[in-house]
């Protein structure tokens, strides 16, 4: 059986997925995970630090599923392919539902600078890895910019059609 905790933040993240940050209440998620109110609180000081919690969650399960589709190409070209057909993977499963991180960065206000920083450092690591695998700084700027967009894009549209393109940008591009 899982834990308070583990319902918490399991509910808090469907939630903040499907519904969005704004839009998901504290009563909701303390309703819908089966806990008290002081269950809540004694876990989580607020729902920032909820957020803050997700996010970090979200973060070790994505660059995970990153690195399963990216460690079993050999050649750079593949693996940065590979990194693409992860949007495909994502979308698919998600339902287009895009980047929780920028999702959520359009949600918060400019106090809530503790949730911005957990973002910044997820996008940070996602710079380094493609500088790691594109030691071109330039070249992986560029890359990056392009993953940014194809996620932003196939979610704006519902469509992996702007990540099929990206793909054969890349095919040019190296």
């Amino acid at each position: 059986m899982k834990t308070a905790r583990e319902r918490i933040l399991e509910t808090a993240s469907v939630l903040f997925h499907k519904q969005g940050y704004n839009s998901t209440g504290i009563n909701q998620i303390i309703s819908e995970s089966n806990v008290a109110k002081a269950s809540f609180y004694m876990h989580f000081k607020s729902k920032d630090d909820l957020c803050i919690e997700f996010l970090n969650k979200r973060h070790d399960y994505w660059f995970s599923e990153l690195l399963k589709f990216t460690s079993k190409p050999i050649e750079q070209k593949e693996k940065i392919i590979a990194a693409f057909d992860f949007i495909i993977y994502m979308n698919e499963n998600e339902d287009f539902r895009g980047c929780s991180f920028l999702n959520i960065m359009s949600e918060i206000s400019k106090d809530q600078d503790n949730i911005l920083k957990v973002i910044q450092a997820h996008k940070q690591d996602l710079i380094v890895f493609f500088k790691d695998l594109i030691e071109d700084e330039l070249l992986s700027t560029h890359i990056y910019l392009l993953f940014e967009s194809s996620i932003i894009e196939s979610q704006l549209f519902k469509s992996n059609e702007i990540i099929k393109k990206s793909k054969l940008i890349i095919h040019n591009l190296l």
